[in-house]
């Protein structure tokens, strides 16, 4: 199979999210809080071997993440776990909401993760080099060490600071969806 049978385009799969398909969301839960599909069901990345049994597998299987990356890393996971009806939203739900389909956002305003990834690496260069300026040469390193990590999640679409980032307290999704309380509204 090709990798373009292997994806699903956005317009595509609106209409099968009334029941046809199995729309899995793998990324991170503030992620899914910060905004997602009405009809997907949120499965970390990291979590997929521990709930198999979640996965419909009497329906097409539908992976998700932000741009596309992380669901082909899920669907290659999921044919290895032996589901062969699985295909990953092209361009994630970023492409979705480029399509203008319907999206679930949260009300409570806070910086989305990828925001706060940029700014920590923002502003560890920034200390690595006015430090290194200023009190000792090697402190150049730390700098070597955030643009290896931006390399490293560039080419591999694997960012362990984004995984580090949405583990902190004011990450946390607390409860069941952001649905439940009330703090989310569903926009095109």
């Amino acid at each position: 199979m090709n990798a373009y049978s292997d994806t699903i385009q956005p317009l595509k799969l609106q209409p099968m999210l009334s029941g046809e398909c199995c729309l899995i969301d793998v990324r991170e839960p503030i992620e899914h809080a910060e905004m997602h599909i009405p009809a997907s069901k949120l499965i970390p990345l990291g979590q997929l071997e521990k709930r198999m049994e979640e996965i419909d597998r009497n329906r097409p299987v539908i992976v998700m993440c932000r741009g596309g990356k992380r669901g082909m890393e899920a669907l290659n996971k999921l044919k290895a776990l032996g589901i062969t009806d699985v295909r990953n939203l092209e361009g994630g739900i970023l492409g979705w909401k480029e399509a203008g389909l319907p999206v679930v956002t949260s009300r409570k305003k806070g910086l989305p993760l990828m925001q706060q990834v940029q700014l920590t690496i923002g502003l560890g260069v920034l200390t690595g080099a006015i430090l290194a300026l200023t009190v000792h040469p090697n402190w150049v390193f730390l700098c070597a060490f955030f643009g290896a990590g931006l390399t490293m999640a560039g080419s591999t679409g694997w960012c362990g600071l984004a995984i580090l980032m949405s583990k902190m307290p004011w990450n946390r999704v607390v409860g069941q969806s952001c649905c439940a309380s009330g703090n989310c509204s569903t926009s095109a």
